[in-house]
């Protein structure tokens, strides 16, 4: 089994960190290299004119070897609306037909087409929450539903909240028996979970870097599959043309699009600090692999489970119905004021999503850090 990877940290012993479904702290590498990196831009005449393409294209490749995909199939953006909005631009949604989100899932897969919906004319619908936990059910029953045709699934991969799991096999086998889209939200999916999108096929894969592949903030990546790299960009760029140099004498030498992924890149990309930094922990989740990852994690999680299952009036969803890196705990009667805060002020950091409390262990956590939780979670509740 993969160890603790906690000497790559600088993590305090006494602090148990279980948040990083909502922010990851950086390795040590990572904080090195930003470092290194504001030097950088503080004397950018030491930069060759080389140096932001092949920063742009580490993090390209980087990024493409998650998800078993490309490089030209990826591109550089700040974050998921981002890519949504792009994806958004590229589609057409017919009208009359219906776009499926999920209830409660993160604002940006879902707020772009709610936006669209009247001035395009199609309708948005969403998969309540099922009772027992069961996403993948729900969203194959709304595919399946008599009425309008749908046009589109746009949904996250692993529900942030509870880290219920949607199998996106089947939601993309559905899809593609009805004609449609299929959107993923894969932010808490990539660098944990297993993607091939040579397999899978979807239209567009979205992830950033700041949770679960130890990146920094504002950095995010956007698969875009072949048969949408024709479209039109979000933002109009330099980059994104075969032939708009400020070294040329003819500045606006050939405006047609460059004819890949590339063309999709967000504006003012080169990121001297954040780009290399999102790079280094995108190759560090590749090289110790999905299914080593999956192991630990899932190791964590299943020693909270059997922790807190002793302790009454604490629900633990079903082990097949949540990601293996994501663990929610329901209270008898909703979550106590001032639970999580009376934890963090132990040192033990987990987060408050929806009426639950949401645990998220990564490889920095050890055994110690679960054992800990368990034993601060039993004796709050008790008090």
């Amino acid at each position: 089994m993969l160890p603790s990877q906690r000497a790559l940290f600088e993590i305090p012993r006494q602090i148990c960190y279980l948040n990083a479904a909502g922010f990851s702290p950086l390795p040590i590498r990572t904080l090195e290299a930003g470092r290194a990196a504001v030097l950088r831009k503080g004397a950018p005449w030491s930069l060759e004119a080389s140096f932001a393409n092949q920063q742009h294209e580490r993090a390209r490749v980087a990024a493409a070897r998650l998800i078993n995909a490309e490089a030209s199939d990826i591109a550089l953006i700040s974050s998921i609306s981002y890519g949504v909005a792009t994806a958004a631009k590229i589609l057409t949604i017919a009208r009359g037909s219906r776009v499926i989100v999920l209830e409660n899932d993160h604002s940006s897969p879902v707020l772009e087409w709610h936006t669209r919906a009247e001035a395009e004319g199609f309708t948005v619908e969403t998969v309540r929450q099922p009772g027992d936990g069961d996403w993948t059910s729900a969203v194959l029953e709304s595919i399946a539903r008599s009425g309008p045709p749908v046009s589109l699934a746009s949904i996250s991969s692993v529900h942030w909240s509870d880290g219920g799991l949607i199998d996106i096999d089947k939601v993309g086998a559905a899809l593609r028996q009805h004609g449609a889209a299929f959107l993923i939200d894969a932010t808490h999916g990539v660098g944990v979970l297993a993607m091939d999108v040579k397999r899978l096929d979807p239209d567009f894969v979205l992830f950033p870097t700041y949770k679960w592949l130890l990146g920094p903030y504002g950095r995010a990546f956007l698969y875009v599959a072949k048969r949408h790299q024709g479209g039109i960009p979000l933002e109009q760029t330099q980059s994104g043309r075969r032939n708009v140099r400020a070294d040329n004498a003819v500045y606006f030498t050939d405006i047609s699009y460059i004819g890949d992924a590339r063309r999709f890149d967000m504006g003012e990309r080169d990121h001297f600090i954040s780009m290399e930094m999102a790079s280094i922990g995108m190759e560090m989740m590749a090289d110790w692999g999905t299914a080593a990852v999956v192991q630990r994690l899932t190791m964590l999680t299943e020693r909270i489970e059997a922790g807190v299952r002793g302790i009454a009036g604490v629900h633990v969803p079903e082990p097949h119905l949540r990601a293996p890196h994501i663990l929610s705990l329901a209270f008898e009667g909703g979550m106590p004021a001032g639970l999580v805060e009376g934890l963090a002020n132990e040192g033990v950091y987990v987060a408050p999503r929806l009426g639950r409390m949401r645990i998220s262990p990564h490889v920095y956590n050890d055994e110690a850090d679960v054992d800990r939780f368990v034993e601060v979670l039993a004796r709050r509740l008790r008090g």
